[in-house]
């Protein structure tokens, strides 16, 4: 996404934004990871020299390319300490990296890449890029605290669930493209654009995976069904079919702990709205992200950023 946006330079928005009906009836989308695949195949490589190879030795990607390479090995040591904390032996069909180490040597390891990409943030030189992308660490960290927590009151539940989503998922993808924006252009408009689009397409991202727990199999997922009820997690499903079944209230404030509270809560998503009504969720936040994105002016990029969104709401695994 970093690298589509630095494409597109973000130079001109347009004085309208397109509704949404006509951007579909559009030629066929830019597909994204075609767009960006001769940038994205060398991330990986940059990311292993950022970690192994001495300093000096390291050669300068141009900044853009750095901030992708920033935010991935973020997320990257966000998902190693997630891991830990909730216990989890796969990931995406893969064995953790706790579950083959430990997890003193997996916590080692996830703050070691977090602090290679502060070394790598800080050779950047934007003091600005620097404060953004520094949020998105914090964010991480307060999303995991709220994690921990609920709320007892129904209206600031589903509030507290929302934020934490944007903390734990938004917040990387809103301030990795308001970085970018940053860098390649000046108007502060252009950079709220970029951030708008990141943030809404972010937590779509992250409505869409929490109604795949309840819809999709494990072999899909490449994580057991029902994953978050077992953690105590009470996602937009559940709060959603607390509507039609408040049993669920008590449920989720001992954070389905007692014999039975997973498999019924399971049930009760499935007998409710609960599912239809976090889609729709997903589905505002990405047109809202389409919306924001389509103020810029007409290019391959940005409608290969729109055909990203919309793969994100359709996603099946």
């Amino acid at each position: 996404m970093c690298w589509i946006i630095h494409k597109s330079r973000l130079l001109y928005p347009t004085l309208h934004s397109c509704c949404c009906k006509t951007i579909h009836s559009d030629a066929k989308l830019k597909d994204p990871f075609t767009l960006a695949q001769k940038d994205l195949t060398s991330l990986y490589d940059d990311i292993k020299k950022e970690l192994f190879v001495s300093k000096e030795e390291l050669k300068s990607l141009n900044r853009a390319g750095a901030i992708a390479m920033i935010s991935e090995m973020i997320h990257t040591a966000s998902l190693v300490h997630d891991d830990v904390i909730d216990g989890s032996d796969k990931r995406r069909g893969k064995r953790t990296i706790n579950e083959v180490w430990g997890e003193r040597k997996a916590i080692l390891a996830g703050d070691f890449i977090l602090s290679a990409a502060s070394m790598a943030l800080a050779r950047i030189g934007n003091n600005t890029v620097v404060k953004v992308l520094s949020q998105v660490i914090e964010d991480l960290v307060r999303g995991e605290f709220m994690q921990l927590g609920s709320k007892e009151n129904e209206n600031e539940r589903f509030k507290h669930y929302l934020e934490k989503t944007f903390k734990k998922t938004a917040s990387l993808i809103a301030n990795s493209c308001k970085a970018v924006s940053i860098l390649v252009n000046s108007d502060p408009e252009v950079h709220e654009i970029a951030y708008q689009y990141g943030k809404n397409v972010g937590i779509a991202f992250q409505l869409v995976d929490d109604v795949l727990d309840f819809t999709s199999g494990a072999s899909q997922l490449g994580k057991p069904t029902a994953a978050d009820l077992k953690l105590g997690l009470a996602t937009g499903p559940v709060l959603f079919a607390c509507q039609q079944f408040p049993e669920l209230h008590a449920m989720i404030m001992r954070r389905f702990s007692s014999n039975g509270d997973v498999d019924r809560a399971w049930q009760y998503v499935l007998q409710s709205d609960g599912v239809q009504q976090t889609n729709y969720l997903a589905q505002r936040y990405g047109q809202e992200a389409i919306r924001q994105i389509s103020m810029l002016r007409p290019s391959p990029e940005r409608d290969a950023l729109i055909r990203l969104t919309e793969m994100v709401l359709t996603r099946d695994k």
